[in-house]
């Protein structure tokens, strides 16, 4: 048997509070456990998600791990900047997390593995991703942004809506549309953020919807507000195990794409989703909409807390 170092980290907290808790379990050099043994692990936590990061084997065969592409003008060296990692809800093993994979790096950061203002890859299910250490806020690339579907029927609008408890009356000048960066998002706009607030899903109806939409869950967003410059959303995802999670990186950073493609948001700007204010933990999420070559790239991120450490055995 072997002991792991164990961490509890809320990742992108507001102002020390709020944030969303993850898991992560750091193995160093050694190989992932089975994935029953992780499972197990994540379902025990009960948190949303739980990672499991261990340094990325330099002779694996993975493109992009030399960082060409990546971080084309930085010296790279894949055996002390390369990770891995694999991330388990309580109930399933999904390809990526944008929260946990913040925790995860601040983890690392808080124990000296890595170095403030620095670039790092993360080799995940979907394949190697940047990760940048800004000042002690940690950001991570987001994976290929895509539009998946655009939902306008109106029995489809009808039907969404009610799921959530709301009334869809047609006033809207926008309908839900489907975006993935890495994990698709119903990304559903509401009138404000009152109505935001009354939002209070048939969670069982939900997690059925969100199975024939082949999507995670519902991403609600209001407009852009003038009190505080942020966007405040709410995330549900019961097909997972999470009725309402406080702080999503993947589906923020899918928003942020979406923001972009109706001209509200440009290359080079910083946009900030507030979220998790109805968990009563407040939570922002970054996103940075790089120009790359031509390319937009967007990175989310954040600051995080460490919450709790310890270890863990598996046998």
């Amino acid at each position: 048997m072997t002991e792991y170092k164990l961490f509890i980290v809320n990742a992108f907290t507001l102002d020390a509070t709020g944030g969303n808790p993850a898991g992560i379990v750091w193995l160093d050099e050694d190989a992932f456990p089975s994935e029953t043994t992780m499972q197990k692990v994540a379902e025990k936590l009960g948190h949303s998600e739980t990672a499991f990061i261990r340094r990325f084997d330099a002779g694996a065969d993975v493109d992009g791990i030399d960082g060409v592409g990546l971080w084309p003008e930085a010296e790279f060296d894949p055996e002390t900047a390369a990770f891995e990692t694999r991330y388990f809800t309580p109930v399933a093993e999904v390809d990526l997390c944008g929260h946990a994979t913040i925790g995860g790096f601040y983890a690392l950061l808080e124990s000296g593995i890595i170095s403030d203002n620095n670039n790092y890859v993360n080799v995940t299910n979907l394949g190697p991703l940047a990760i940048e250490i800004v000042d002690g806020a940690v950001f991570m690339e987001a994976g290929e942004a895509m539009s998946v579907a655009h939902i306008d029927g109106k029995d489809q609008l009808k039907e969404i809506y009610g799921v959530m408890g709301l009334e869809w009356d047609g006033s809207l000048d926008r309908t839900p549309q489907i975006v993935s960066t890495g994990l698709p998002d119903i990304l559903l706009p509401v009138e404000d953020e009152t109505k935001l607030s009354a939002i209070a899903p048939d969670f069982e109806k939900l997690a059925d919807l969100s199975e024939d939409y082949n999507a995670v869950g519902i991403h609600a967003y209001a407009p852009l507000s003038k009190a505080d410059g942020a966007y405040h959303v709410r995330n549900f995802a019961p097909l997972y195990g999470i009725d309402e999670e406080s702080a999503t990186g993947t589906a923020n950073s899918a928003l942020a794409y979406l923001l972009y493609r109706q001209g509200k948001a440009a290359k080079g700007d910083e946009l900030r989703f507030v979220q998790g204010e109805s968990m009563g933990m407040p939570s922002e999420v970054r996103c940075l909409l790089r120009d790359d070559a031509g390319e937009l790239r967007i990175m989310v991120g954040g600051n995080a807390i460490i919450a709790d450490r310890g270890e863990i055995t598996f046998q």
